[in-house]
């Protein structure tokens, strides 16, 4: 992904938007990114990347996800009408 596309995509909130919010206030738990404009509270189909981002962030990576936003949108839509998360796009975006 580019920073400015988006990682919660309920609320619109960009990636850059969350590694900003993840450098400036360093949040102890990947809950707390919730605080940067909503992102996780929608749908919560971005939970497991902002899960990710966070883990990143605490190992001193800058936060990113190794997948296209027309992927990342496209699976969002299954997400919505199965409730289950492609397993691959989420290993194929966070590497895990």
């Amino acid at each position: 992904m580019s920073p400015d596309d988006e990682v919660c995509l309920c609320f619109h909130v960009t990636l850059r938007k969350i590694r900003t919010y993840l450098a400036r206030e360093n949040p102890p738990v990947a809950s707390l990114i919730s605080e940067c404009l909503g992102a996780g509270t929608g749908c919560q189909w971005c939970v497991p990347f902002l899960k990710h981002l966070h883990a990143e962030h605490q190992k001193g990576r800058e936060p990113d996800l190794r997948v296209s936003p027309e992927e990342y949108a496209r699976t969002r839509l299954t997400y919505h009408k199965t409730n289950e998360r492609d397993a691959d796009v989420v290993q194929k975006a966070t590497g895990e």
